[in-house]
């Protein structure tokens, strides 16, 4: 099994760093370069966004949740069909969960 690549959080203008987690110095994505003052906030502009439960595996996963189009995260929808407020990304996220939301994209596609 391969290891999961933890990459760094941050984001401006929605492009995410390709940097390593916890990386010193600048954020980078291609050509672009940041600081931390310069990053998007931490709130995904998905947060509110009209959406469906995602499909799901043979296992169930993930669970009636539904694919933000701005984070690429599983996100619970509320009672209105929208998707809940929530962060661009989940510092306390397991390695199983990415693995699994790799396995959704491998089985579902972009």
């Amino acid at each position: 099994m391969t290891e999961v690549v933890q990459f760094c959080r941050s984001r401006n203008d929605g492009r995410r760093c390709t940097r390593p987690l916890d990386h010193p110095g600048l954020h980078r994505h291609r050509t672009i370069m940041w600081s931390d003052a310069g990053e998007d906030p931490a709130r995904c502009s998905g947060s509110g966004a009209s959406a469906a439960p995602a499909a799901p595996l043979a296992d169930g996963y993930p669970g009636g949740r539904a694919l933000c189009e701005i984070c690429l995260r599983f996100v619970p929808l509320d009672d209105a069909g929208r998707v809940l407020e929530h962060d661009t990304s989940d510092p306390e996220e397991a390695d199983a969960d990415a693995r699994r939301r790799r396995e959704w994209f491998n089985v579902h596609g972009w």
